[in-house]
């Protein structure tokens, strides 16, 4: 039941059916001539197929993840050129019983072991002796004797390995034996009883048993585990599978496994391994090692327990012992002369003549007193004792930290001074756009309150003007009732009618005869029907009322056009406020000046403030003219406000009667012009009457008073009649 529940976990997870995995692990196909076989693998056989497999397997999955990594991380490579690349390898192994798999990680060790040597040893004296410093070399424990025994041709241990492996006969015993006949005479190998043997590596002896090496080392993967592989529905099987075909093993020296096939294409384990090992140490070679030791403390795996001989073993097996030793005689401080005189050049106390490297260091050396013990100077490098450099850093480092410091104090006093500016600069801004924006507001309240008081004007001129318009009319109505009642109540073909006299206090007689009294009918029935016409031209004015209203909200848009170009002009002003102000005193003065030589303007003024005492130094015809001054300018208001009111009157009328269109309501403005009018007129009412009563003092104080007052007033009333 195990059994079929493993293959059908399998089959699930590859993508196959049960009875295919089942045949390809229970059969192997063979092709003799022209005919195929199948033949039935036996228990043993096919354990090993099945290993075979899922190593095969496992192997193609682990390339398969280390190509996906490799690709992500390539991005940061190509993008630097730079990377860093990990090793993490199994340290040395051995067990109580040690196989194929000890026999491959303990060669790798091997061979890292070497690289080890070679960079911490050998490469390092041979830079002391290359840069001619005095040196005497210090011995360590070279594993290149071991390295040949498993490398070397044809008689080395992966050689023979590989040779015993093409044999179709070869077994265990034999490869055992073949070292034993072959491999005695090396210091590092010595045969055992069996199927054994022993191999002196660096970090000590190890016995290796031969059982399964050539099984192992073959690792034969049958054309029919391919074939099954390839015939997944899953993507990545059929991967594996293609990988498998193409990477077919290159032909060894002689014919390898007379089984035929795919079967007879591949390279052996211990081959790749080594090909790959190599890979990896040519890698190696070309970058910067560092390494970092991992000392096993005891060999029960047990903490808090510490074997002391293990730990020295493994200490002077790995040659930590003679790093410790280089570097505590040797120099593992060293520096170029360039990089040296760059790196601390600038502590110098005093210039240095030549500014060639060598000098500078030198110079730098002997400033601050280092032993000639403690350091060397070779053709290219310095090289120091352990220890050395550190007063020259931590003097640098103090040296760059006050440098900081005092750059940093600078900056800040710079960062703040140019802080303070740009505040400057800001308020300086905000109180221009400031002022700006309220001289803008300014101007736009001034203008409008001119528009208020321009449209007020306006509107008040034109009800005046409707008003003193309807008072005329009445007025011309009642003369024409009064004198046709007086020319009915005539009796007889003449009339008498006496009127008094406008110039004078002298009265004319007319006489009216039946003729002109049928020209006085009919100039009544013509004031009738004038009557009539100006209740029509009233309905008018009502139309033109409207019109007014739509005119209005014209004007409105006029008035916004205006405020730009106002505000225009108002730049223009405020760049000639300068010169206006520079003119101010002259001004001032010339107006003085004006002033004191100007009487008229004096006289008018006291006249104005009722002062009689400049009245009477006049002479009698000056009183007389300022008052008529009054008059007129009383008289222009008049003809200006009635204007007004009528335009108004007129505009309200046109939008009431849909000639114009306008966004107001012309029953309400109309009301408001009446309240308007009404007020204006109270107020020229009143100030009527106080000329009336200035210029009755004015005639008082003349003479003869009466006489000009009353040909004013009858002028004043002839001209309202008429």
């Amino acid at each position: 039941m195990s059994n079929s529940v493993g293959l059908t976990t399998v089959s699930t997870l590859i993508g196959c059916g049960v009875e295919e995995l089942k045949l390809a692990l229970s059969t192997r196909k063979m092709r003799v001539r022209n005919d195929d076989i199948v033949q039935k693998l036996t228990l043993s056989q096919a354990t090993d197929t099945r290993d075979a497999l899922a190593k095969s397997i496992y192997s193609c999955l682990f390339d398969w993840l280390v190509e996906q990594i490799n690709k992500s991380l390539a991005v940061g490579k190509r993008r630097t050129g730079r990377s860093i690349s990990i090793l993490d390898i199994y340290g040395f192994e051995s067990f109580e019983r040690n196989s194929f798999e000890q026999f491959c990680i303990n060669y790798a060790n091997e061979r890292l072991q070497q690289h080890f040597n070679r960079h911490l040893f050998k490469l390092e004296q041979e830079e002391y002796i290359q840069d001619g410093i005095d040196w005497t070399k210090v011995d360590f424990d070279d594993n290149q004797d071991c390295l040949n025994l498993f490398e070397k041709k044809p008689l080395g241990l992966l050689s023979l390995l590989d040779e015993e492996s093409t044999f179709p006969n070869g077994t265990d015993m034999s490869f055992a034996n073949k070292l034993k006949q072959h491999l005695n005479s090396n210091l590092c190998f010595r045969g055992e009883r069996g199927k054994a043997f022993t191999v002196s590596h660096y970090a000590g002896e190890v016995t290796y048993d031969t059982t399964g090496f050539l099984e192992k080392n073959r690792d034969l993967l049958h054309s029919n585990s391919i074939q099954l592989l390839s015939s997944c529905k899953y993507h990545l099987p059929q991967t594996f599978a293609s990988n498998m075909l193409s990477q077919s093993e290159k032909p060894v020296v002689g014919p390898l496994y007379k089984s035929g096939g795919a079967d007879s294409q591949k390279l052996s384990v211990s081959t790749k391994f080594k090909g790959q090992l190599f890979q990896l140490m040519q890698r190696l070679e070309n970058t910067t090692p560092h390494f970092i030791r991992c000392i096993k403390p005891n060999n029960f795996q047990s903490p808090g327990k510490y074997e002391q001989g293990l730990v020295l073993q493994q200490l002077r097996c790995c040659g930590v012992l003679e790093v410790v030793r280089i570097s505590r005689s040797g120099f593992p401080t060293r520096m170029s002369h360039q990089k040296f005189a760059r790196r601390y050049g600038f502590l110098l106390l005093d210039h240095v003549a030549s500014q060639d490297p060598l000098s500078v260091s030198v110079a730098i050396l002997h400033q601050f007193n280092i032993l000639p013990d403690m350091y060397q100077v070779g053709f290219t490098k310095l090289f120091f004792r352990t220890g050395q450099i550190g007063v020259l850093e931590d003097t640098r480092n103090h040296t760059l930290h006050g440098i900081l410091r005092v750059q940093s104090c600078f900056r800040g006093h710079q960062a703040r001074r140019d802080l303070k500016h740009f505040r400057r600069g800001i308020a300086a801004l905000q109180s221009f756009v400031r002022g700006e924006k309220a001289r803008k507001e300014y101007a736009i309240l001034l203008q409008k309150h001119k528009a208020a008081v321009c449209i007020q004007k306006q509107i008040r001129g034109r009800t005046k003007r409707k008003t003193y318009e309807n008072v005329h009319d009445a007025s011309i109505v009642i003369q024409s009732v009064i004198r046709g009642w007086l020319v009915r109540r005539c009796s007889g073909d003449i009339g008498l009618l006496q009127f008094g006299g406008r110039k004078g206090n002298e009265s004319e007689e007319v006489l009216v005869k039946s003729s002109f009294l049928a020209e006085l009918q009919r100039r009544v029935l013509r004031a009738e029907a004038a009557l009539r016409e100006k209740e029509e031209d009233n309905d008018i004015l009502h139309q033109r009322l409207q019109q007014y209203e739509n005119r209005w909200s014209e004007y409105e848009l006029k008035m916004k056009s205006m405020e730009e170009i106002w505000q225009k002009q108002m730049r223009s002003l405020q760049s000639s406020l300068s010169i206006a102000k520079r003119s101010l005193a002259l001004d001032d003065s010339r107006r003085n000046s004006d002033a004191s030589v100007n009487p008229t303007d004096e006289k008018e003024s006291s006249w104005e403030t009722g002062s009689n005492q400049r009245a009477r130094e006049s002479n009698g015809v000056r009183p007389m003219s300022a008052g008529l001054s009054v008059i007129s300018r009383l008289a222009e208001e008049f003809e200006q406000r009635s204007q007004v009111f009528g335009d108004d009157a007129k505009f309200l009328v046109e939008v009431k009667s849909g000639q114009v269109e306008a966004n107001l309501s012309p029953d309400r403005e109309l009301r408001r012009l009446k309240q308007m009018f009404e007020a204006w007129k109270k107020d020229y009412g009143s100030r009527l009457r106080e000329t009336k009563v200035i210029l009755n003092k004015l005639g008082s104080d003349e003479g003869g008073s009466d006489k000009m007052k009353k040909k004013w007033w009858g002028r004043r009333n002839s001209t309202r009649l008429n």
